[in-house]
Formats: structure tokens, sequence, C-alpha cells
């Protein structure tokens, strides 16, 4: 089988019950304090982009996912994940 190369964006952002200090922060110091007064909320998160060679579209998502939660990329207690986008480059 002819290996093709894909790209992954992987998104990974804070359970709403975590704790997201990066986003309270972004609302309390720069947003309120310059009068933006109707955002009610800010998250934050990680984008992440991989660059993989394999055979087909679902074999890249199940490489991402594997190594998102064998080596630790994430936090499942406190964060999820998503695949945003998946494009074949080839």
């Amino acid at each position: 089988m002819t290996l093709q190369e894909f790209i992954v964006e992987v998104i990974i952002t804070n359970k709403e019950k975590a704790r997201d200090p990066v986003g309270e922060t972004i609302k309390r110091d720069l947003i309120a304090k310059k009068g933006y007064d109707m955002v009610s909320n800010v998250r934050s998160g990680q984008y992440l982009r991989f660059n993989i060679e394999t055979e087909s579209k679902e074999r890249a998502i199940n490489i991402v996912e594997d190594l998102l939660n064998k080596l630790r990329i994430y936090n499942p207690v406190t964060q999820n994940f998503r695949i945003l986008k998946l494009q074949n480059e080839s």
C-alpha cells in the first residue's frame, strides 16, 4: 500500500469544570480592563499540527489519538481534545 502524507490538526481545551488560569487572566487583565464588558468568559487551549505519512485517513487519526493518549500530551482528567481538521497533502 502506498503511503500518503496527512496533516492532522488537533485542539486541546480545558474541560468546562476545570479552572483555566490563562483564560481567566486574559479576561480579567486584558479584556475587562479595556472596556469589553460584553465578553463573559474566555477559555484557552492548545493547537497542534501533525504531519503523518501513512496509508489512510483512518490510520492517521488513530496514530494521533494513540500518541495523544500514550504520550500524555493532554490530561484526560482536565482536558478534552478533538480533531479540528484532517487533510491529505499527497
